[in-house]
């Protein structure tokens, strides 16, 4: 019987799944559905949870994983087993690299068929074992009674309650289960204790504090750990006096401030920044080398005195620190707020006046095509304040992940770093604009990336999201091309033809704007994009790049 001691009302696993994501904060699903997910959408017409309608499964991942960045909520899909478990792989690799709560919920066949390859519709031979090669957790729901437990243990490493670094993770529901009936969900199963969130000890404080007062030249390395502790960062550098270097998931914490350096630790001024200081502060950052060796020298800079705060244990023993903590940045910031007197030990000429050199020489450094390309990102930032910017691997997200000050903690991110998933921007910045529906997202694709997830632009149109899809368009993959040329290799692959994609918005119900890359040009066009309710499209068209082998005397 329920609690009022009426006997419960009948539900099946699938109607249950629905109520019982509703019971852990999920709002929105993305997902498409088939013939091995139907029982799973029987409940969801009913239910709070809105559904969002991707064109293909590898968008619903990319739609999740853009809503888990801006909301800092798990991010859901629902898929079919087989080839829609399989088009999800590469989202949630992506997610895995860049430490992004998502939910991947899938059916799976009959549970007496598993294993037997006896040639049913989407079999796998394991589906259960691929997706633990990717999920941090992969649960298998054998019974209707467990699928509160499996829940449970698929939210524990993405829901915050934990100390762990989160990620994807799975569920799977065999079509036999998810129909059957089940007795009204029980309340949430309790954590294992060992499981719960500890707060930073007060060991660990004490001695944090006592070396920070002592450091006469300190640096603070802020990861995407810190994009949702932007005050407290702040906060924390201005009573030191620190620099604060931030790698691309941690653009916006600083905006415009004095002590800020958005700018990529791989450049070289930025290194000589980190080297000359006495204690190195790295906050929620896996010091990966697509941030701190992008130009791949196989060596990672000098940190002086280094402690590290990150959720991931393991991540903490692969880099050697003075000082190790296991913990959340946010945790470890109030308490070192709570009574961290300002500090007054740190030598004249560093702080501000350093942080301003290191700007200066990284933005030389990074060269003129680059520093055109980020003066143009400047112009839609300006044109758009607030806005999130969604990045494909495109030549001005290059640019911008070399240097590039952003104006919304958490606001600028890509999938041109960690996995470097081609086909990122458009469905993640759909799912970015389902998360903050009252924000401009603003979508930055290169013509060949555009092409991976092109279709999705029509989700978009579905749901009337303010997102700008701005596509650079150099006629081709003119990154590859370059690095091709620049070690010798023939120039080959690397100039598919773009469609028309005025013709293309004309398609999608949508305006079109073509201009240059020019910054005024830039500026207005966003300007005017931000009349439109729903989706719009601007061109940015920049000359296509010819290798100097092709050229003739």
């Amino acid at each position: 019987m329920s609690a009022d001691g009426r006997n419960p009302v009948p539900q099946t696993v699938g109607e249950a799944l629905v109520k019982a994501l509703a019971a852990r904060g999920v709002r929105h699903v993305f997902g498409i559905p088939g013939v091995h997910t139907v029982e799973l959408y029987r409940g969801l017409a009913q239910s709070e949870l809105r559904h969002i309608t991707p064109r293909h499964e590898q968008g619903a991942g990319f739609m999740a994983d853009g809503y888990a960045r801006v909301s800092g909520r798990p991010g859901v899909a629902f898929v079919i087993t087989g080839p829609g478990v399989t088009n999800t792989l590469t989202p949630m690799a992506q997610a895995r690299a860049d430490s992004v709560p998502v939910l991947v919920i899938s059916g799976v066949n009959s549970s007496g068929s598993l294993g037997r390859g006896l040639g049913h519709l989407h079999e796998l031979p394991d589906q259960h074992a691929l997706m633990q090669q990717v999920a941090l957790v992969s649960e298998h729901v054998a019974v209707p009674e467990e699928l509160d437990a499996a829940l449970d243990r698929a939210f524990a490493p993405i829901d915050g309650s934990t100390i762990a670094r989160p990620g994807p993770t799975h569920v799977q529901i065999p079509l036999d289960i998810a129909g059957q009936t089940v007795a009204d969900t029980v309340p949430l199963a309790q954590v294992p204790s060992q499981l719960l969130r500890d707060s930073v000890t007060p060991a660990d404080l004490t001695e944090v504090k006592r070396r920070l007062r002592e450091a006469k030249r300190p640096v603070i390395l802020a990861g995407g750990g810190c994009r949702h502790s932007a005050a407290g960062l702040r906060q924390l550098a201005e009573q030191l006096g620190a620099p604060v270097v931030q790698t691309v998931n941690a653009r916006g914490v600083l905006f415009d401030h004095p002590l800020s350096v958005p700018a990529s630790p791989s450049l070289a001024a930025v290194r000589e920044l980190v080297q000359e200081a006495d204690l190195v502060l790295a906050l929620g950052t896996e010091l990966g080398p697509t941030d701190y060796d992008m130009y791949a020298t196989a060596e990672m800079m000098q940190m002086p005195g280094l402690i590290r705060v990150d959720l991931c244990a393991t991540q903490l023993g692969r880099h050697r620190a003075e000082l190790a903590i296991h913990a959340d940045v946010a945790d470890l910031l109030a308490g070192l707020l709570a009574d961290l007197t300002t500090v007054s030990a740190v030598m004249p000429g560093w702080g501000a006046d350093r942080a301003a050199t290191a700007r200066a020489d990284a933005w030389a450094e990074i060269g003129p095509d680059y520093r055109a390309q980020v003066t143009v990102l400047n112009a839609l930032r300006d044109a758009a304040p607030d806005a999130v910017i969604v990045g494909d691997s495109a030549q001005p997200i290059y640019a911008g992940n070399l240097y590039y000050d952003h104006d919304r903690p958490g606001g600028w991110f890509n999938a041109a770093t960690g996995y470097g998933a081609l086909g990122y921007g458009i469905p993640a910045a759909i799912g970015a604009a389902v998360a903050v529906p009252n924000a401009r997202v603003i979508c930055i694709v290169g013509d060949g990336g555009a092409q991976f997830s092109l279709p999705e632009i029509m989700t978009a149109v579905d749901e009337a999201l303010p997102i700008t899809f701005v596509v650079w368009n150099n006629h081709g993959y003119q990154e590859i091309a370059r690095s091709m040329q620049d070690v010798g290799v023939p120039v080959v692959g690397c100039d598919p033809t773009p469609p028309n994609f005025a013709a293309t918005a004309l398609s999608f119900g949508i305006s079109h704007r073509a201009i240059t890359a020019d910054p005024q040009e830039a500026a207005v066009a966003m300007t005017d994009a931000l009349k439109f309710a729903g989706p719009s499209m601007i061109e940015i068209t920049t000359p296509k790049f010819v290798p100097t082998s092709a050229t003739k005397d």
